[in-house]
């Protein structure tokens, strides 16, 4: 028997510790289910190439059973003398002509797949495989590309669920903000998940040295600092910013690193043929409107709860949050993408 477990606790979140099961039942051969359809990263319109966060999954330690036992090494059967080793994937494969709509989405299918091969391979070096595979060789183009891909996945999580916040799509759809939904545990307090034993104590199911590490918000990893507790906007981080100004900042970075994708893709033109660059560009569009709608819709609803303005260095989001609560999709049926 074989019990399939997902790379993270809740929900193929944009970005999530590693399951806890991980290292937690030495008397059963574990499985790795992985995310390749991106249903809370954009689904068909992002670019949001996946191998980093495969990676973050497969190179975490779970100090069970060894102190530098990894993921990786629990679900391809090293770490307890197995034979028996599964890795999964949710498919991004439909009856588009290219199979997944977007076309970088394919990237994900084939990190996927390498890392199923060797999960001890590189997210830049399975992109540098998938460009020369895709593109061929044009002078030029492998480098900005293999930027934008390493890049792309932590500028999505910036402009949707930025230091560690998750479940905030809509329910309904699992494309768009919904923090009104859910909110992030956003209250007049603060904001975030507690966790820790103070709160739900989901964090005792993991090793001690991970509840040591992560108990503490001066030590937690700032991508997971929301996952584990509930701060005040007020808190003072690593970089000297309160919370509120820091989650503006990331919210901005998502925003910002979208655009810089938009600009060196531009700069790409006559790198490829004609139908790829310009089925490339539109949906890179849509993806600015998208995250630009996610930075507004959010900040305005937690700034109800913060009470604090916006950053003076900081552009105030654009419309209403009333109008954002009523919204499906950022951008008029006349450039949604076509395929």
């Amino acid at each position: 028997m074989v019990i399939q477990v997902k790379n993270g606790p809740i929900d193929f979140q944009p970005r999530e510790p590693f399951h806890p099961l991980f290292g937690a039942m030495p008397e059963t051969a574990l499985a790795l289910e992985l995310q390749i359809t991106q249903e809370y990263l954009g689904q068909g319109t992002s670019l949001a190439y996946l191998a980093p966060m495969y990676k973050e999954t497969l190179e975490a330690t779970t100090f069970r059973p060894g102190e530098n036992t990894t993921v990786a090494d629990i679900i391809d059967g090293s770490a307890y003398n197995r034979d028996l080793s599964v890795i999964a994937g949710v498919s991004n494969i439909g009856n588009d002509i290219n199979w997944t709509g977007h076309l970088f989405g394919q990237s994900n299918w084939f990190a996927y797949g390498r890392l199923a091969w060797d999960p001890r391979l590189g997210a830049d070096e399975i992109a540098e495989e998938w460009i020369h595979h895709t593109f061929g060789t044009y002078p030029g183009l492998a480098g900005p590309v293999l930027q934008m891909m390493m890049a792309s996945h932590g500028t999505v999580a910036d402009y949707m669920t930025p230091l560690g916040l998750h479940h905030i799509m809509g329910w309904d759809h699992h494309y768009g903000p919904g923090p009104w939904v859910t909110g992030g545990r956003a209250d007049s307090a603060g904001i975030g998940f507690d966790r820790t034993s103070t709160g739900s104590n989901t964090l005792a199911q993991y090793a001690p040295e991970i509840r040591q590490q992560y108990s503490d918000p001066a030590t937690c990893p700032e991508k997971y600092l929301l996952w584990f507790h509930h701060l005040p906007w007020g808190h003072r981080m690593p970089s000297g910013n309160t919370l509120w100004k820091a989650l503006c900042y990331r919210y901005d970075a998502g925003v910002h690193g979208v655009e810089e994708m938009v600009a060196t893709w531009k700069d790409l033109e006559g790198q490829t043929d004609w139908q790829r660059y310009h089925h490339v560009a539109q949906l890179l569009q849509v993806q600015l409107n998208e995250a630009g709608w996610w930075r507004s819709s959010c900040l305005l609803y937690f700034q109800q709860f913060s009470g604090m303005s916006f950053p003076e260095d900081f552009v105030q989001p654009e419309g209403n949050l009333q109008e954002y609560m009523q919204m499906q999709f950022p951008y008029a049926p006349g450039i949604r993408p076509t395929w």
